[in-house]
C-alpha cells in the first residue's frame, strides 16, 4: 500500500490580514447595527462599549466610527460620536433633483438627434451588471457604490459633464440614506434587473422606454429609503434618541 502523501501544516493568515479582516467585520458590523436603529440619537457611541459588544479592542471601533463619519452614518460633536438622524424632508428634495438630472440626460437625446450616448461607456456598463445578475450579490449597504456609478456613468454618456457633476455632488448627500435599499436580497436582485433593463433600452436607441423605466426605478427607490429610513428613525426613538 502506498504510503499517504504528506500534508504539509496549514499557515495561518498573516497578522496584517486578521487585523485587516477583523477592521472590516467590525465596520460591516457597526454600518448595519446603525442602518437598523439599534442606536438612539442623543446616545454617545463609546469606543470601549461598541468593542465589548463586538468582542473586538478599540482600534477597530475607532477606526470604523472614522470611515462612519465620512459614511454620514455617524456625527462627530465635542464630546464624541452620535448616530446621525435621517433627514427625511431634505431626502424627498434632494431626490426630485436627483430625478430631474438623471431624466434630463436621456430627454436631451430625445429632443435632439445631434445628441448620442456613447457606446464605448454604455457596452463596458452592460457587460458588468449582466455578469451581477449572473452572480447575484449578497445584500450589503456598501452595494450603493455601485448603484451610483451606473446611474453617474448613464448620465455621463449622454454627453453633458455638468449634469453629471451635480448628478454626482447629490449622491454623496443622499448616499447615507440610500445604503437602506440594499438590505435584502430582492432591493439587489430588483436594481440589477431594472439598471439592465435601463442601459439595454438606451443601447437600442428606446430612449421613450428607457426615460420610463429610469423614471420607475428611482421613483421606487425613493418609496423603499423613505419607509426604511422612517423605520429606524423610529427604532433610534426606542432606543433612547
Amino acid at each position: 500500500m502506498d504510503a499517504p502523501l504528506y500534508t504539509p501544516p496549514s499557515t495561518p493568515p498573516p497578522a496584517s490580514a486578521v487585523r485587516r479582516n477583523r477592521r472590516e467585520a467590525t465596520y460591516a458590523e457597526l454600518r448595519r447595527l446603525l442602518l437598523m436603529g439599534e442606536f438612539g440619537a442623543r446616545t454617545r457611541l463609546v469606543e470601549v462599549q461598541l468593542g465589548r459588544r463586538l468582542g473586538v479592542s478599540r482600534t477597530p471601533v475607532r477606526e470604523a466610527l472614522v470611515r462612519l463619519v465620512a459614511d454620514g452614518l455617524v456625527e462627530r460633536h465635542a464630546d464624541g460620536y452620535y448616530a446621525a438622524r435621517p433627514d427625511l424632508a431634505e431626502l424627498r428634495d434632494l431626490y426630485e433633483l436627483r430625478i430631474t438630472l438623471e431624466l434630463r440626460g436621456i430627454a436631451r437625446a430625445l429632443e435632439s438627434a445631434a445628441v448620442r450616448h456613447d457606446a464605448a461607456l454604455l457596452e463596458p456598463l452592460r457587460d458588468h451588471w449582466r455578469a451581477l445578475r449572473e452572480d447575484m450579490p449578497e445584500p450589503d449597504p456598501g452595494f450603493v457604490l455601485q448603484d451610483e456609478d451606473f446611474h453617474h456613468t448613464l448620465l455621463r454618456s449622454s454627453g453633458n459633464p455638468r449634469l453629471t457633476e451635480t448628478l454626482e455632488s447629490v449622491t454623496i448627500r443622499i448616499r447615507p440614506v440610500r445604503m437602506y435599499d440594499y438590505l435584502t436580497a430582492d432591493r439587489i436582485e430588483r436594481t440589477v434587473v431594472e439598471h439592465l433593463e435601463i442601459v439595454e433600452h438606451v443601447l437600442a436607441d428606446r430612449l421613450p422606454e428607457a426615460l420610463g423605466a429610469l423614471r420607475r426605478h428611482v421613483g421606487e427607490s425613493l418609496d423603499v429609503v423613505a419607509e426604511r429610513a422612517a423605520r429606524a428613525i423610529s427604532q433610534m426613538a426606542l432606543h433612547g434618541g
